[in-house]
């Protein structure tokens, strides 16, 4: 009975002393780091510049500004559903494409989904709790052209110690009036992992 306690003791020990080795280091966020080889960071980062590139280079863009006296369009970004076999973020890559919007310069941006309910609740609340000269009007948001939504997809190949885990983002830019597909774009991931 001693020895089995003595040996548990210090089999706690032993697994307690590892457990306080781990050592973490700050990496600039843009560094490609794959630990697991799961979908991250940088993945989200290529999937977004890439795709952000391509529907912000595509014809849809040229015709609204011409039929439309040089107006930017005002965008969307709406949802991306994730098909994976795993959990990923969405939220992040979408902030990565809003943020990419924005600092081109060549589209607008306006809320839509949970944000844009959240900002109709804040204006309804103003109205009965603001004064007259601050309290924000009805009515006045600016409307949509498009939206862009999508679907990150996975497929994972493995035998023993081998995988391939590949993804593909699908992005579709509609038309919100016409409901017309302007613009359809993917980027492909690949990632062979052996361990």
């Amino acid at each position: 009975m001693k020895r089995n306690l003595l040996f548990t003791v210090a089999f706690t020990g032993y697994v307690f002393m590892i457990a306080c080795n781990r050592h973490v280091s700050r990496i600039d966020p843009a560094e490609q780091v794959d630990v697991s080889g799961r979908w991250n960071n940088t993945d989200s980062r290529l999937a977004a510049e890439e795709l952000t590139s391509t529907v912000l280079g595509a014809n849809w863009l040229t015709d609204h500004t011409s039929s439309k006296n040089g107006q930017r369009p005002v965008v969307i970004v709406g949802f991306v559903s994730n098909k994976t076999h795993e959990h990923i973020e969405a939220e992040t890559f979408l902030k990565d494409i809003e943020q990419s919007f924005l600092s081109t310069q060549k589209v607008r941006l306006v809320q839509g989904g949970k944000k844009r309910e959240e900002l109709r609740a804040e204006k309804a609340d103003q109205q009965t709790n603001s004064t007259v000269s601050s309290m924000k009007k009805f009515g006045l948001e600016q409307g949509a052209d498009y939206i862009l939504h999508g679907s990150i997809n996975s497929i994972v190949d493995s035998h023993k110690r081998k995988k391939v885990a590949y993804y593909q983002v699908n992005l579709e830019l509609t038309n919100i009036e016409s409901n017309e597909v302007v613009w359809i774009g993917e980027k492909k991931i690949a990632k062979y992992i052996r361990n």
